[in-house]
């Protein structure tokens, strides 16, 4: 059974920093597309980062040059550094992980979620 379990989220300062744990079981990073989302009040899950099973990245251009997705292959954990946070960015964060090879952005093409961690930026 796959399991994901996002850590890291917090209150914190605009302009200020976080980073997100996404710690795996029952599958193993390196041989996943891993992906985070993020779900603000009342909006939709909207896509913020993927890296694909190669190293390949993606970034919503919401998140680019602030956002950094990479992975912890020995720790099986996958990591979101968030830099430069901003009040929009406030939401709940989710990881994702995918059976495709690649860098993936849309919601339907992950199969295994974690339950989220909430990010929240104070003005």
């Amino acid at each position: 059974q796959v399991q994901l379990v996002e850590s890291g989220g917090g209150l914190v300062q605009a302009g200020g920093s976080l980073r997100l744990s996404c710690a795996a079981s029952g599958r193993t990073v390196s041989s996943s597309t891993m992906g985070w989302f993020r779900q603000a009040p009342g909006k939709e899950r909207e896509f913020a980062a993927t890296i694909s099973r190669s190293g390949d990245t993606r970034y919503a251009d919401s998140v680019k040059g602030r956002f950094t997705i990479s992975r912890d292959n020995a720790k099986n954990t996958v990591y979101l550094q968030l830099n430069s946070l901003k009040p929009e960015d406030t939401a709940v964060y989710y990881c994702a992980a995918a059976n495709r090879p690649y860098a993936l952005i849309y919601r339907s093409q992950y199969d295994y979620w974690g339950q989220g961690t909430q990010v929240t930026v104070s003005s």
